[in-house]
């Protein structure tokens, strides 16, 4: 009896795009919409400028680059496409008060925006396997090459036009956010069908919930493996304590980008699982909108991680310069 209510109340169901004649009109005020346009406009922006320097400045030395350096390379060209691909497209939307590029334009709005977070997450995932083998394992460290990252990117990259190119093939399907002007994947499905709950799970499985617990492994593991060759690396030499010290800027980089990304997106990933397995709209309209806006800046945060690191890396080095100098001019007065 309670698997025939269930299949009855999901045949029943209709999401909140097929409820309404127009899905695409703003369920918000148009100050509101006004607020969130500017929001996303100085996110694009600062976003395209801080990732198109990162590259830029990449591109500079392609030849020096390390295959950690290579993949946050290629988190800034997936944060780089979320801005110029994606944002354009929400914020002439926010400004007009209503999604104004029809259902084609919500389904490739929705893919760009799979397509490049999957790729940023993947990516992530990837260089924290990078992390976790040159600290934790060095004989695998040792091994890993330029040629191996550049594979390694062949992957990230096939893998997320799978996952993002999937929903074309029948099994789900792209459709308008509940305050209608933005899109994403159609977490509405779960409530539909058997089917639907399916599709849902697999993505949140594969595309959110394995890579992140394949990153948190990875940087408990550093951690440890850190507190106990802190001072192992003190009785090296010089050349060593220096190669040590770069690996971990590499590290704190890679574990600020992660922790930077996670933080925006999860209460997005929470608020759509609850849409997706949760009452039938039972998220208000006005609470789903924040976690969007917050999820969409996560591109901006990355280049300003690089060049804070950078900066205090500098002057660390200075300061070790510095007293180098000193020792060496007190032998020489001695």
């Amino acid at each position: 009896m309670a698997s025939d209510h269930n299949a009855s109340s999901q045949e029943e169901y209709l999401p909140h795009y097929l409820q309404k004649e127009d899905p695409f009109a703003s369920k918000l005020s148009r100050e509101a919409d006004i607020i969130a346009g500017f929001y996303l406009t100085v996110i694009g922006i600062l976003s395209t400028l801080g990732n198109g320097y990162v590259i830029f400045m990449s591109s500079k030395r392609k030849k020096k680059l390390r295959p950690a350096e290579i993949m946050t390379v290629n988190l800034a060209v997936c944060d780089l496409g979320i801005s110029v691909v994606g944002k354009p497209f929400s914020i002439i939307s926010f400004f007009s008060h209503r999604w104004v590029f029809g259902w084609m334009g919500c389904r490739w709005y929705g893919w760009a925006g799979f397509f490049f977070g999957c790729g940023s997450l993947i990516t992530m995932t990837a260089v924290s396997l990078d992390r976790y083998l040159k600290i934790c394992h060095l004989s695998y460290g040792t091994w890993l090459k330029r040629h191996h990252a550049f594979i390694c990117l062949a992957v990230i990259w096939a893998y997320a036009t799978f996952w993002a190119t999937v929903p074309f093939a029948g099994v789900g399907s792209y459709a308008p956010e509940p305050f209608g002007t933005s899109c994403t994947l159609d977490w509405w499905l779960a409530q539909a069908s058997v089917a639907g709950q399916a599709f849902i799970l697999s993505i949140l499985f594969f595309c959110l919930l394995f890579p992140t617990a394949v990153i948190v492994f990875s940087y408990v593991k550093i951690i440890l493996k850190v507190k106990s060759s802190t001072k192992e690396v003190a009785h090296y030499d010089t050349r060593i304590q220096n190669s040590h010290i770069l690996e971990m800027k590499l590290t704190k980089v890679a574990m600020l980008i992660c922790a930077g990304f996670l933080i925006a997106w999860i209460p997005y990933a929470v608020v759509s699982v609850w849409s997706a397995f949760g009452q039938p709209d039972s998220v208000p309209i006005q609470f789903s909108v924040v976690p969007t806006l917050l999820a969409k800046s996560a591109a901006m945060y990355n280049p300003i991680i690089y060049q804070v690191i950078d900066c205090k890396f500098a002057c660390c080095r200075s300061g070790g310069l510095k007293t180098l100098q000193k020792k060496n001019s007190l032998k020489k007065l001695r």
